[in-house]
């Protein structure tokens, strides 16, 4: 009769290490500081913040029309008008406040 052999301990500790090492470096693709989920997290993040770039280009671009339409260059005078009534709560005498 012959025994059989069972394989030795070695090959199941490289196999079982191998599988440790595989299964670390998996999840660390995927979950990890730099893993795939984070990428996705940057990537909602930077969408946030280009569409937030947008609209603080366009106020500062209005910003920039309304000083040079109230610089010393170029007057405009219903925007001058419109401030003024704004600010200092005033209107001509023939108009009519209604509240």
């Amino acid at each position: 009769m012959q025994r059989r052999k069972r394989p030795a301990i070695g090959a199941w500790a490289y196999f079982a290490v191998a599988f440790m090492l595989g299964s670390y470096f998996t999840f660390a693709a995927v979950q990890g500081g730099y893993g795939l989920f984070r990428r996705v997290e940057i990537q909602a993040e930077s969408d946030i913040l280009q569409s937030d770039l947008a609209l603080l280009d366009a106020q500062v671009a209005r910003m920039e029309n309304l000083t040079r339409r109230l610089s010393d260059g170029y007057l405009d005078l219903d925007l001058l008008d419109e401030q003024a009534r704004s600010v200092l709560g005033m209107i001509r005498s023939d108009e009519i406040v209604i509240r």
